[in-house]
């Protein structure tokens, strides 16, 4: 790595630490965006086959809803296991390196992904295929609670100061393109193998194929250099000896706050994410109807609409600010909302489309300046640690069981206004935990300002 001038560093960095050239920038961007494509790939295709394939090969015997409920259970039970995927990638992470935690994480979801497209079904094992299934999806959710982390510190500790929203909406895309890579193979495949065939064994191609996408990102992600501030913090022997401790000793209404803004954001996400969506528009019982594949591709498309509105929404931070920005997107994910089940229930798939690609803009809105955003709220020592452990804690308060709570709903109130509703009170709740929050854009994010960096950022805690 090139050393500048002190001139051309960045605040918080001292003259003589290592900046990254504009060329280690952008490969650091790339890698984070192809490293988190490849684990929200292998997340997604497990939340697409949960609502159109594991409710009848693993839990068939229990019959019809409540295999349904179950499947979708399952995709919420990993969710219970990123706070330890957060811990573990936490600690060592603000203990030695953002990049070695990415590379172990990538291998621990692909593994798990492989080994569930070789799993035998109920039929051949019995009550031993969803047991595995549970197991091999608690292994993703822990490399989930990892991955997300130490993604986003290595793209927002490379940015230029003025550029963060931008570079943070790197690993951010990567969810979307996931989605889309997922629903994409998922579609051709119930192309190529219809009806029974997709059920005996088309849905296993895609889950397969993460053994050659673990061998791309493996390599991507060996090749970029490691975080500046945690190489400043390691050159000084100044890491973190218990950072959970410190992190909870002085943060722990923070994390819960900023938890917060995140579950506002993934209960909503989780209705196309989760398979909900997917589930409710294909049941041949249901009162839609439509066909597997061309709802998977709508899907697909509405992954693109989400990418663009995150990429643009993660520059637009950078001048507007992060707290503006998401407040901007709290309003536009509530009128997503209401839309969504309106549009979709009208069975017509381009409407399902446009509902689900307006709903796209606004959760596009309150995730592409989250990166940035989570960055900016917590001290250099621990930073790994406090993004990791409030990104798992939202993700379970949000979307670990909206699609369970989406079914659920459905089957007691037989309306799908229980489910706006539903998702429209974790869009408030999100939009108030944001205005507790002070915005944070242009703080200085080296170790020289940790003190600065250790103010707490919610209103009535610290000074304006």
């Amino acid at each position: 790595m090139s050393t500048p001038t002190s001139a051309q560093h960045p605040p918080g960095y001292p003259p003589t630490a290592p900046v990254a050239t504009l060329a280690e920038r952008r490969r650091v961007v790339f890698a984070t965006v192809i490293g988190t494509t490849v684990e929200w790939y292998d997340f997604f295709i497990y939340a697409a086959a949960a609502g159109l394939v594991f409710n009848k090969i693993f839990f068939g015997p229990m019959g019809g809803q409540q295999a349904l409920v179950l499947s979708f259970a399952t995709v919420g039970v990993s969710f219970l296991f990123r706070p330890l995927g957060a811990f573990l990638a936490g600690h060592f992470g603000d203990r030695y390196g953002r990049r070695v935690v990415l590379v172990l994480t990538l291998i621990l979801m692909g593994g798990a992904t492989a080994l569930i497209g070789v799993l035998p079904s109920y039929d051949q094992i019995g009550i031993a295929a969803p047991i595995l299934l549970v197991l091999l999806r608690i292994l993703q959710g822990t490399s989930a609670g990892g991955e997300w982390g130490g993604a986003v510190l290595m793209a927002v500790e490379h940015a230029p100061h003025d550029k963060r929203g931008l570079f943070g909406a790197g690993p951010q895309v990567g969810v979307p393109i996931g989605l889309l890579l997922a629903s994409g193979v998922m579609a051709l495949m119930a192309l190529i193998a219809p009806g029974d065939a997709f059920l005996a064994w088309g849905w296993r191609v895609p889950f397969l194929l993460s053994v050659i996408l673990i061998g791309i990102g493996y390599w991507v992600r060996r090749r970029v250099e490691e975080s500046p501030v945690f190489t400043e913090l390691a050159k000084r022997a100044e890491q973190t000896q218990m950072p959970i401790v410190a992190l909870f000793k002085a943060h722990t209404p923070l994390v819960l706050i900023a938890a917060l803004v995140f579950a506002g954001n993934n209960t909503v996400g989780y209705m196309t994410t989760g398979g909900y969506i997917q589930n409710y528009a294909t049941d041949p019982d249901g009162p839609i109807g439509l066909g597997r594949s061309p709802v998977l591709w709508a899907v697909a498309g509405s992954a693109v609409t989400w990418l663009l509105s995150t990429l643009f929404a993660g520059w637009l931070s950078d001048y507007l600010g992060r707290r503006r920005t998401y407040l901007v997107g709290w309003i536009l994910q509530l009128a997503g909302v209401f839309l969504l089940f309106p549009l979709v229930n009208t069975g017509d798939i381009w409407v399902l489309f446009a509902g689900l690609a307006i709903l796209t803009i606004g959760l596009g809105f309150t995730y592409g300046p989250q990166a940035a955003l989570y960055a900016e709220l917590f001290p250099a020592s621990i930073r790994f640690s406090g993004v990791s452990i409030s990104y798992a804690i939202g993700a379970i308060l949000g979307g670990a069981f909206a699609p369970t709570i989406a079914a659920a709903l459905v089957g007691a109130t037989g309306t799908t206004w229980s489910v706006t509703w539903y998702l429209a009170g974790m869009t408030l709740l999100g939009l108030v935990a944001t205005l507790l929050l002070r915005d944070r854009s242009h703080i200085p994010l080296g170790p020289d300002h940790e003190a600065e960096q250790q103010i707490s950022p919610i209103y009535g805690l610290s000074k304006a």
